[in-house]
């Protein structure tokens, strides 16, 4: 189960409003707002945060500064709700804030969410396990976190709608969402470069990495070679994605030319890496230069900070609530969104001179 999200006032209170939509409490233009705080017993910022939210989901149709919100009634036409599974990439993703959000969204909106047997993990992101799980599942409609690409074609290609949520979605015909990377993968490798490092991998896992690298994956080792810099096994590595397989990995890169700037894509495998370097008096960013291209709360909280990739989750939920709601209306939605990602990072955090 996911853990206990709680709800600040404005979001309690567009999921009010939320659920008299869809009643036909209204229909036509909203109350004004005065009216409506008034009636709510609510602040008036509080109010209007969460009518921007409702327009956002497409329920509200903004008319200009002091006019009433237009109700969307094509939006709000239907009740149809569906049975939606949602397939993870690993356990820990079910307490991870934006999938917490994007459950609680998805039963606010009035659907059904269908408790999985596996994660994308625990069945190896094998696509003839995944079509196994999937036909023992009665599903209306699919939502993956971050799979491969051989198991969004997969889903690309059945009648069941589906959503790719991160992972290989690009250049697969199907709706997806998730942050927009490259920029920010290009900009850290020049200021890797610009402070003198010239030994640079990148620890990313399997699934980004073959059947050939991802987009992201390739830019990084095309910019080396833009930058003079040698391109190839070295910095975008091999390795089995499992804690002895990231010790080994680790071992071998250590072992003659150490790099002495490590990207590395998930929180996970970055705690994992620090460890192995801490033991071995590898400190951040003293000796080695570590940016994570995943975001988590427990970045903060290190000493020094973790330099990381850092992006709002929020507009990505609101895609895929649209895009259910576009489903229930037999509304062909295959959109590819993606959104703004920045790198987190200053004078104390763990980039350094090589």
């Amino acid at each position: 189960m996911p853990d206990l999200r709680i709800l600040s006032s404005s979001e309690q209170v567009a999921e009010y409003l939320r659920k008299e939509l869809n009643n036909g409490t209204w229909s036509g233009i909203m109350p004004g707002s005065n009216r409506l705080a008034r009636e709510l017993g609510v602040g008036g910022n509080t109010l209007e945060a969460a009518l921007k939210q409702l327009e956002n989901e497409g329920l509200l149709i903004s008319q200009g500064p002091s006019r009433c919100r237009k109700i969307n009634s094509e939006e709000n036409s239907t009740n149809t709700t569906l049975r939606i599974a949602v397939l993870q990439y690993e356990r820990s993703s079910y307490h991870e804030n934006h999938v917490i959000d994007l459950l609680h969204a998805l039963e606010s909106a009035g659907h059904s969410l269908i408790p999985l047997p596996a994660t994308l993990q625990e069945l190896n992101m094998s696509v003839r396990r995944v079509a196994k799980m999937v036909k023992e599942v009665k599903a209306d409609a699919w939502i993956i976190l971050s799979a491969s690409q051989e198991v969004l074609t997969w889903f690309a290609e059945r009648e069941t709608p589906s959503f790719a949520l991160y992972g290989r979605r690009h250049s697969i015909q199907m709706p997806s969402a998730g942050p927009d990377k490259l920029p920010v993968y290009l900009s850290t490798l020049r200021k890797l470069h610009e402070l003198g490092h010239r030994r640079i991998v990148l620890i990313t896992s399997k699934m980004r990495r073959l059947p050939t690298p991802g987009i992201t994956e390739q830019a990084f080792l095309d910019e080396l070679t833009a930058l003079g810099l040698p391109s190839g096994g070295y910095n975008l590595p091999d390795w089995e994605s499992t804690p002895q397989g990231l010790s080994d990995l680790l071992d071998s890169l250590f072992g003659v030319t150490p790099p002495t700037a490590l990207i590395i894509d998930e929180a996970t495998h970055c705690v994992a890496a620090q460890q192995y370097l801490a033991r071995r008096g590898i400190i951040a960013p003293e000796n080695i230069s570590i940016v994570c291209t995943d975001a988590h709360p427990m970045f903060a909280w290190c000493s020094p900070p973790v330099a990381h990739v850092q992006w709002d989750h929020k507009p990505l939920v609101r895609r895929i609530v649209r895009w259910t709601n576009n489903v229930t209306k037999g509304k062909n939605d295959i959109r590819e969104t993606s959104t703004k990602a920045k790198l987190v990072a200053d004078e104390n955090s763990t980039i350094g001179l090589p």
